[in-house]
């Protein structure tokens, strides 16, 4: 009779088992689809488990094979997949992620509605847990978690504060100038590959800016957070299997060891500063000391407590969300100046206009007319991030159409930012210009252009690197000319952000 019994559960668990793998791999799928496609969506077949991974793959391998030409034109290299999927089957068209549909927005109206997420329906999309080993700060919190950080971390970023570190910009900014220097000191001139140069700037500013002081410690940490973050890209490029980040491999290891010693120096680096301010030996005036002193503020209200592992998880946030994207943007800013020397020119005349030997302040940063516009050109025409990924956690309605729970969105930015019905016959040609009467008139269709993104999560740092990159490239330009290197190769691509993928190698020209 047990035995009987026994075999009878196993038989359950069993069906079971079969029964919500039916559902998850076909029948939810199938239900998904056929709401969607009653809306008028078209888009790819459904192909069991695997989705359009294989038709994704091919074709990213085959337009990553060989470079382009000198010009602007980079949707069909850097996200063919999604620009394919556009042209075959509309603005508003469908893929599969797995058995997940992935829906495509490419329209303006209905990007800002999903991201003012006013119903409160959106939210990031379900992470893949080896993302998780690198940050769980402020970008991968949802609802009440997320809006009590955002209030804690929000006085850290206001301009009045980030004036506090024009100086730390500087300096940062002063010792990649004086590297330069040096290489072009017997010829006047050196190739160089700005790409790695300007990651290390940006690593140096981070780290000066959220330790202070500590900078040389926070360098340390940020190499090591570097080496984990390519061992995690790697582990996200195979093919997920759930409980495989668990078993004990050489790189699982070494992933673990990583992530135990770069949370072990932070916590030190953060029991050291809270010390120090409370013995009154240290000034709050970088991002960990200001961070600090809002938690003593504000911790415990509204029933929120941000803990020390909060605050190491926020560290961690600073480097991943301050370091790629805003060297990406201005080694993509040096190319671009590169191929157009006119524009290099004019630039360096506004740098130059209150002296080469003055210090460049916040009046004189904002008040930059012809730097700011060439710098949102560029980021138009390559965004650090090319798109933008949501969830629906439950049915919700944008525009027309009804989206039932379970649907990822993929908002793609780099496609919006190329796109002729917006910007014009002329959307993929370098032309500052646009901008010359702010962002809202650049495009016809207004607003179309939040490369931080748009809404209640518009991202706490684009202060930060707007002052950033508006200091590195006039100190440039004070002191350099510049032109493509002839090994330079143009071929934009996607890790994480657009980077080159040869390299960014120019000729500098010391002046």
């Amino acid at each position: 009779m047990e035995n009987t019994l026994l075999l009878l559960a196993l038989l359950g668990l069993l069906f079971y088992g079969v029964l919500r793998s039916l559902n998850s791999i076909w029948l939810k799928p199938k239900l998904l689809l056929k709401h969607l496609k009653q809306q008028g969506i078209m888009g790819t077949a459904y192909r069991p488990l695997i989705g359009d991974l294989k038709e994704f793959v091919k074709l990213i391998t085959e337009a990553w094979s060989k470079p382009i030409n000198l010009d602007h034109k980079i949707v069909s290299r850097v996200d063919p997949f999604t620009s394919n999927n556009v042209q075959k089957y509309g603005k508003i068209s469908m893929f599969w992620s797995g058995t997940t549909p992935r829906l495509i927005i490419k329209d303006r109206k209905l990007m800002m509605e999903v991201l003012s997420n006013k119903q409160g329906h959106f939210g990031k999309p379900p992470l893949n847990p080896n993302i998780l080993i690198i940050t769980r700060g402020l970008s991968t919190l949802e609802g009440d978690n997320w809006a009590r950080r955002r209030r804690i971390l929000n006085p850290s970023f206001h301009l009045e504060k980030l004036k506090d570190m024009l100086p730390v910009f500087s300096t940062s900014c002063g010792s990649m100038i004086e590297r330069w220097l040096n290489m072009t000191s017997l010829e006047g001139k050196c190739d160089i590959d700005v790409w790695p140069e300007l990651q290390k700037l940006t690593a140096d500013v981070i780290s000066r800016a959220a330790f202070g002081s500590n900078y040389e410690e926070g360098e340390r940490i940020f190499k090591l957070l570097k080496e984990l973050v390519v061992l995690v890209i790697e582990a996200m490029q195979t093919l997920y299997l759930p409980g495989f980040r668990f078993i004990p491999t050489k790189k699982n290891q070494r992933r673990k060891e990583l992530d135990r010693e770069i949370r072990s120096m932070l916590r030190d680096l953060i029991q050291r500063k809270k010390n120090s301010m409370r013995h009154g030996q240290s000034r709050n005036n970088d991002l960990l000391g200001q961070l600090l002193e809002s938690i003593t503020e504000n911790n415990g209200q509204n029933g929120g407590q941000v803990t020390e592992e909060d605050v190491v998880e926020e560290c961690k946030q600073f480097y991943v969300a301050g370091h790629e994207t805003t060297s990406s943007w201005l080694t993509w800013t040096m190319v671009v100046l590169a191929i157009h020397p006119d524009w290099q020119e004019k630039a360096r005349k506004e740098a130059l206009q209150i002296g080469q030997e003055q210090e460049l302040g916040y009046k004189t940063l904002t008040n930059f007319k012809i730097i700011n516009m060439i710098l949102h050109e560029v980021l138009r025409l390559y965004p650090p991030v090319i798109a933008l990924y949501q969830h629906t956690y439950k049915e919700t309605k944008i525009g027309d159409i009804t989206l039932p729970a379970g649907v990822d969105l993929t908002l793609p930015i780099l496609l919006l930012n190329h796109d002729h019905e917006i910007w014009g016959d002329d959307a993929d040609e370098f032309k500052p210009e646009r901008f010359s009467e702010g962002i809202l008139r650049a495009s016809k269709d207004q607003p179309a252009f939040f490369p931080f993104s748009w809404g209640p999560r518009t991202c706490i740092g684009n202060n930060f690197a707007v002052l950033e990159a508006k200091m590195a490239l006039a100190k440039i330009l004070r002191h350099f000319s510049w032109e493509l290197s002839p090994s330079y190769v143009h071929a934009p691509f996607t890790v994480m952000t657009l980077q080159p993928q040869h390299g960014a190698q120019i000729t500098l020209h010391r002046l």
